[in-house]
């Protein structure tokens, strides 16, 4: 097989000690990302939510808050992009929240 094939079937021990931190470097990279696009001011301060930890979405640590807070920041992000959206309520069924993001992501 390829690397690159091997490397995705591989556990963290075997593609680096690394590997198993990576998640939390992305996430950083996404909260510089996001800070650029000025979500506090824009996302947050909107719907009267805390900024996020720099490894906010690295732990699955409160999984019903972090799914609002994904569905909140891609509609925000969608928006932004100049689509009108619907801002999820934390209600909201998580399938039909999932299914209407991917549908304007697939119509970009």
């Amino acid at each position: 097989g390829r690397r690159g094939e091997r490397a995705a079937e591989e556990g963290p021990a075997e593609r680096g000690p690394g590997a198993a931190f990576h998640m939390f470097v992305l996430m950083e990279d996404l909260l510089d990302k996001l800070k650029l696009l000025s979500y506090e001011e824009e996302a947050l301060q909107r719907h009267n939510m805390r900024p996020l930890s720099r490894h906010y979405f690295s732990l699955p640590t409160n999984p019903g808050e972090q799914f609002f807070m994904f569905c909140t920041l891609a509609a925000w992000l969608i928006t932004k992009a100049g689509r009108p959206f619907e801002q999820p309520q934390e209600y909201d069924d998580p399938n039909a929240v999932i299914s209407n993001v991917l549908s304007e992501l697939r119509s970009f």
